[in-house]
């Protein structure tokens, strides 16, 4: 090999060193920019869902509340009931009673009838009331979270 074939390869290989070198490094640098902005959307993320945290919590603490008042009010509703003070209005036909009258007038078995008729429909309505709370909550919290997901969109 005469001297010039070497020149050019010792040339040929000194600047496929170099460009190797900078290549290498320039992935090195896009890789730790990468893991920095990597790591600091990692931490927004764990902000957003810590808050979100927090919010559904304090959804599911109101639900509860609001479960808690519903089930107060029933059981004064069904103390009432079982008490005599609500009654179902009498109809406008005045019927043959079926059983043992009460000082009242009113029939012993038509006035348990009564009081279970009037139990039921309060269950009714403390279950409807129930309900509507959950899905209330449900939609607030739906809503909320999506408030929260899409303030980057």
């Amino acid at each position: 090999m005469n001297r010039t074939a070497i020149t050019v390869l010792v040339t040929l290989l000194v600047i496929f060193g170099i460009y190797r070198f900078g290549f290498s490094k320039g992935w090195s640098e896009r890789d730790a920019e990468m893991q920095s902005e990597i790591a600091i959307k990692n931490e927004e993320s764990r902000a957003r869902e810590q808050k979100l945290g927090e919010q559904l919590n304090n959804t599911s603490n109101e639900l509860k509340e609001a479960n808690d008042a519903i089930n107060q009010k029933q059981s004064a509703l069904d103390r009432a009931i079982s008490a005599g003070r609500v009654r179902l209005p009498s109809s406008s036909c005045v019927q043959a009673s079926a059983g043992p009258t009460t000082a009242g007038g009113n029939s012993q078995a038509g006035s348990e009838s009564d009081r279970e008729t009037l139990q039921l429909i309060a269950q009714i309505a403390a279950d409807g009331d129930r309900a509507i709370t959950q899905l209330n909550a449900c939609i607030d919290a739906y809503n909320s979270v999506r408030s929260q997901v899409n303030v980057d969109r």
